[in-house]
């Protein structure tokens, strides 16, 4: 198939998804696809839409490529109106199907999915509805707590409201404040102190103008991928030091990932069965992967969705299809035909 493998963007998580996006398009290839990579803000003026797919393709020189203009985005966004770059929507017209690679705003929160809906153009993942949902951790909670899935109480401020102390908006310490729309746990603070509280709330609406204030769990952290409406083995993820940050998240040999996660048989199936749930309430299609902590008294809360988690082969959605006998190439493969089996 001819696959446009959709990377880069905007958003705080552009270079981490030019890595996703360099390991998906090089799994495509090694299966005898003719991918290419290509970044949806800063595209190809000097690409031929025509030949693309059949001209010889250097991946190396295409992520350096994109990888030059990181430094430029802030300029180039108040430069011009459009987010997609030069010949990016033709590129993708021109495709079988569309590889999302995309990592947080402008990519994971639907607009592109609408935008490529409205055009008749196939693409991976979820909706625009349900990316939207997930997107907006505020959303989130509300539609989990008036739906079953179990997740932390928690509040939404927004930054024009008046600014309170945790223990006037009923919280005790340590909390968890963290900015609605932010991913790769960029902007999440675990606060032990109202001096603390104060700070991560300055700091959480430097990124935005909503945060969400949420009780903190003490426990396991872990991470199930649903594909297909169905639950993957569970990944146990545990940071050596601190919580599962951006640093933890990225950096090799700051966080043990244990999969399958060392659970009973009943609390496997009970979070696996949280998950398919929290998949639904969301209105999610084709894969997601939902994060999760566990108390020490085996409670589970569900604390959000991601619709365009990682690719990279050890990134947690891989190592968990690896336990079902499935390589990188293979789930790259089978995330396109659920998803255009579901269009």
């Amino acid at each position: 198939m001819k696959i446009v493998v959709l990377a880069g963007g905007t958003s705080t998580e552009r270079e981490i998804s030019i890595v996703s996006g360099s390991k998906v398009c090089e799994a495509l290839r090694s299966k005898g696809h003719q991918a290419v990579l290509v970044d949806v803000f800063c595209g190809r003026e000097d690409t031929d839409v025509d030949t693309i797919f059949t001209d010889p393709f250097d991946l190396e020189k295409e992520v350096a490529y994109m990888s030059s203009f990181n430094d430029q985005i802030t300029k180039i966004q108040k430069e011009r109106k459009s987010f997609f770059g030069p010949k990016v929507l033709e590129l993708c017209n021109a495709a079988d199907v569309v590889f999302l690679a995309l990592h947080g705003a402008c990519g994971e929160d639907g607009r592109v999915q609408a935008t490529f809906d409205l055009m008749g153009i196939p693409y991976t993942g979820s909706g625009y509805l349900g990316s939207a949902l997930a997107m907006d951790k505020s959303i989130t909670k509300q539609l989990f707590m008036e739906n079953g899935v179990p997740t932390p109480k928690g509040i939404i401020l927004h930054k024009k409201d008046v600014q309170k102390s945790a223990k006037e908006l009923g919280f005790t310490f340590p909390c968890v404040v963290k900015t609605a729309c932010g991913g790769s746990s960029v902007g999440v603070y675990i606060v032990k102190t109202e001096e603390e509280f104060a700070q991560a709330l300055k700091n959480g609406f430097s990124y935005e103008d909503k945060l969400v204030v949420e009780e903190y769990v003490k426990g396991r952290e872990f991470s199930i991928g649903v594909v297909n409406g169905k639950a993957y083995p569970i990944i146990e993820i545990a940071p050596i030091v601190g919580f599962y940050d951006y640093k933890n998240k990225y950096q090799a040999g700051s966080t043990i990932e244990t999969c399958p996660a060392e659970l009973s048989e009943e609390l496997t199936r009970k979070m696996q069965r949280i998950a398919e749930m929290g998949y639904q309430v969301l209105r999610l299609e084709n894969y997601a992967r939902l994060d999760f902590m566990m108390d020490e008294s085996h409670n589970m809360y569900c604390l959000e969705a991601n619709t365009l988690p990682g690719m990279t082969p050890t990134s947690l959605l891989p190592q968990e299809a690896e336990v079902l006998g499935m390589s990188f190439a293979d789930l790259c493969d089978k995330l396109i035909s659920v998803s255009l089996e579901n269009k």
